[in-house]
């Protein structure tokens, strides 16, 4: 793992016990020693800390910050304002998601826009703006008590709205806190500065929210029906085809690649996203052909053991005629078949 960026946590990672594995350029926990299973659940049930510190921050301001923005991507932040977050697009000339981003209006032209971790770089070549990554760890509490138990160390952060985004000071740190997540429960993301990210995790521990890793992160935007980019979302899969046209600002003249969605909107995708749910406990894996009628229809995108539901799900690139609900599909893993069924999203409703 020798060139990997380390988090501002990685001691803290460590002394918990934590399974440390690459990740876009990092070296972030997998897991702790309860398991991804029991982190999952923790989730689902009560209250789960995530470090996302790999993820990319880039920093905008000044007059031309908000033009910069809905020049570049995709949504309309027209559509919100001050205090607000929004997830969006950076899209390539055919449609293609560059990346898929959570900007956080922090305040009056200041803006926050969060990469995911291996395209930071290319961003600021995009935008513009200041890479900041260095600077805070990010801290995720997401579950059904996340906020109950955020509360007992910062009454301000826990009470921050859904997709709000606030300046507070948590334990004499000046954070922004949003409430934003990628786990399909409740819950904020907390951006602390470097030299206080450890005291400030190690009181939500002390709160009663359970260390959870990426392996757990993984399977429960699964269930939430997330899309992950390079899987879901790629330079070759449209936003349209992921299923995402509420994140395109159709009102806007112009952003990168709307000529090329717009074409496609007007004849209609070739392939689509749709869920998978199996019989048995053996999930379809990412890579996996799609058979319908014993013609090959699509590719599996992602795929895991779903720890609520007990079976396998996963999220496919289909024909958009075989991704119809109930739809009964096979798919093929290595040698072997198994069936599966096209199901609503998300796979675990909250």
């Amino acid at each position: 793992m020798t060139g990997n960026r380390r988090s501002p946590l990685d001691a803290l990672h460590r002394e918990l016990g934590a399974k440390l594995v690459p990740f876009g350029g990092w070296e972030m926990p997998l897991s702790y020693p309860a398991g991804t299973i029991a982190e999952h659940l923790a989730c689902r049930n009560e209250a789960a800390l995530f470090d996302v510190s790999h993820l990319g921050t880039v920093r905008l301001d000044g007059a031309g910050a908000f033009d910069r923005l809905q020049h570049a991507l995709t949504n309309d932040l027209r559509k919100i304002g001050v205090g607000r977050a929004q997830y969006t697009h950076s899209c390539n000339d055919r449609g293609g998601v560059v990346d898929d981003i959570i900007v956080w209006w922090v305040a009056d032209q200041v803006f926050d826009v969060m990469p995911n971790a291996s395209n930071t770089e290319s961003v600021v070549r995009a935008i513009g703006g200041v890479d900041t990554t260095a600077c805070r760890a990010v801290l995720a509490v997401q579950g059904p008590r996340a906020r109950e138990r955020v509360a007992r160390v910062s009454t301000e952060a826990a009470n921050v709205k859904r997709f709000r985004v606030q300046a507070i000071n948590v334990l004499g740190a000046e954070c922004v806190v949003a409430g934003t997540g990628y786990t399909g429960e409740d819950g904020v993301e907390i951006a602390v500065p470097v030299e206080h990210a450890e005291r400030v995790a190690r009181a939500l521990l002390d709160a009663g929210v359970q260390p959870a890793g990426l392996g757990a992160r993984d399977t429960l935007r699964l269930e939430a029906a997330l899309p992950l980019h390079g899987h879901e979302l790629s330079s070759d899969i449209t936003t349209l085809e992921a299923d995402l046209g509420w994140v395109i600002g159709w009102e806007k003249a112009e952003f990168a690649g709307r000529s090329a969605l717009a074409e496609q909107r007007e004849i209609g995708v070739q392939r689509v996203l749709c869920g998978l749910r199996t019989e048995s406990r053996r999930p379809p894996r990412d890579g996996a052909r799609v058979l319908w009628h014993g013609r090959d229809v699509g590719v599996v995108t992602s795929g895991n053991f779903s720890p609520v539901l007990g079976v396998g799900i996963a999220l496919a690139l289909v024909e958009p005629a075989s991704a119809v609900v109930d739809t009964e599909v096979v798919v093929r893993v290595r040698d072997a078949e198994m069936p599966a069924r096209v199901v609503k999203r998300p796979f675990v409703a909250r």
